[in-house]
């Protein structure tokens, strides 16, 4: 038999969860912004990097850039001391993601059921490996649908990345209030 008043207070708990917390915290509520000098940084560093990124694919007529790294960018150049922003999650994140897209594409093929087991198998083997970077369930999509062969692994996936972690070492660690990476490892 359905316990009225315990449904009641689970739904009454649901719904507070989802709406609740809007009125806890009206628009007027205090938003951490960066200093002016931090927005000046990760715009100038995100602009170097995706320009010479673009750049080398172009002069070297190989694909080293995607979608997924203006992602990248925002976390590398925007939130440096990020856990999911240092050396190991960008470009373990992205290879792993590929790497078991490609898995996937080459296993079963291309199609919606395909796409979601990609992501989500990304997600659960970049947790595993505390290699957690959010663009690389977008570099799992990217695959599913352009269907790449396997050097995507290399060209631009491995090597996009090592560009836009080099830049970031490079031009983070030119202010000196910013310092990245906070670990390699």
């Amino acid at each position: 038999m359905l316990n009225f008043q315990k449904a009641r207070s689970k739904w009454q708990s649901y719904w507070f969860k989802l709406f609740g917390r809007w009125q806890s915290c009206p628009l007027t509520c205090p938003i951490d912004r960066p200093h002016h000098k931090h927005v000046v940084w990760s715009w100038l560093g995100s602009c170097i990097a995706i320009a010479m990124t673009a750049y080398l694919s172009t002069v070297t007529n190989s694909p080293l850039i995607m979608a997924p790294f203006g992602a990248t960018s925002v976390l590398i150049f925007g939130v440096p001391e990020s856990p999911l922003a240092q050396p190991r999650n960008v470009i373990g994140g992205n290879l792993l993601s590929a790497l078991i897209a490609l898995t996937i594409l080459h296993l079963f093929g291309s199609s919606p059921w395909t796409m979601g087991l990609a992501v989500a198998t990304a997600i659960a083997a970049m947790q595993i490996t505390h290699t957690v970077h959010p663009p690389s369930g977008a570099v799992a999509l990217v695959v599913m649908m352009t269907k790449p062969d396997w050097q995507f692994l290399v060209t631009p996936t491995f090597e996009g990345s090592v560009i836009l972690v080099l830049c970031a070492v490079i031009f983070n660690n030119l202010a000196e209030e910013r310092t990245y990476p906070k670990h390699w490892l």
